[in-house]
C-alpha cells in the first residue's frame, strides 16, 4: 500500500490506463472555435447557480487521476468570463505556478507577517507568475473577452482555503471578540 496525503492504493492490483488520463480538457480542441468551450464554461460559471465569481476551475489532482499519487505534482485549468474572479486562498501544500493561455489576468499575493504587503502583476497571453507554498493569492480577468490559465502545482493533493470561507463561513461562527486588529 501507498499513501499519500491521506490517499491510499495498491500500488499494482489497482493499476488500469485510466488511472494516468484525464480527458476533459480535450473537448476545448475540437470544432471551428479552439476557445468555444471556453466560452460555454465561462458562462456557465457566470450563473449564480455555478459561481458568482465567474469563474471555472477543473481540478487534476490525485482525485481525478489515481495515477498522480506519490508523485507530487497535479494541475488545474482556470476559465474566467469577462471581469471573473478567483476570489483570495491559498495552497497549504503546494507551490502554484500559473501560465495564461488567452486573455489577461491581474494576478496578486500577500506576503507574509510582518509585511502583509499586496504583490500584483497584470498578466498577458505566455506569461508565467509563482504562488509560494501558503501565501493568499488570487487571479482576475482585466481584459474584455474570456481568459484561461493552466496551473501546476506542487503536490498531488495541493489543498485550497477561500480566505473568506475560512473566517466567515465557518460553523458554528468564530466569536466576534476573537478578531482584534493587529497593528
Amino acid at each position: 500500500m501507498v499513501k499519500a496525503d491521506h490517499y491510499t492504493s495498491n500500488q499494482h492490483a489497482d493499476i488500469t490506463n485510466s488511472s494516468f488520463l484525464f480527458s476533459s480538457w480535450l473537448r476545448i480542441t475540437l470544432g471551428d472555435n479552439p476557445f468555444k468551450e471556453t466560452e460555454i464554461l465561462a458562462q456557465e460559471a457566470r450563473s449564480e447557480e455555478k459561481s458568482p465569481s465567474g469563474s471555472t476551475v477543473t481540478p487534476v489532482t490525485v482525485a481525478q487521476v489515481p495515477g498522480l499519487n506519490t508523485l507530487g505534482i497535479s494541475m488545474a485549468r482556470l476559465d474566467f468570463a469577462p471581469m471573473g474572479v478567483i476570489p483570495p486562498h491559498f495552497h497549504p501544500r503546494a507551490n502554484e505556478i500559473l501560465t495564461v493561455i488567452e486573455g489577461s489576468l491581474e494576478v496578486g499575493l500577500v506576503t507574509s507577517n510582518p509585511d502583509n504587503r499586496l504583490i500584483t502583476k497584470t498578466l498577458q497571453k505566455g506569461y508565467v507568475f509563482v504562488f509560494p507554498v501558503g501565501l493568499v493569492h488570487f487571479q482576475r480577468n482585466v481584459g474584455n473577452g474570456y481568459a484561461v490559465a493552466i496551473s501546476g502545482m506542487s503536490s498531488q493533493n495541493p489543498g485550497v482555503v477561500t480566505v473568506t470561507n475560512a473566517v466567515f463561513g465557518v460553523k458554528p461562527d468564530i466569536s466576534a471578540d476573537i478578531y482584534i486588529p493587529i497593528d
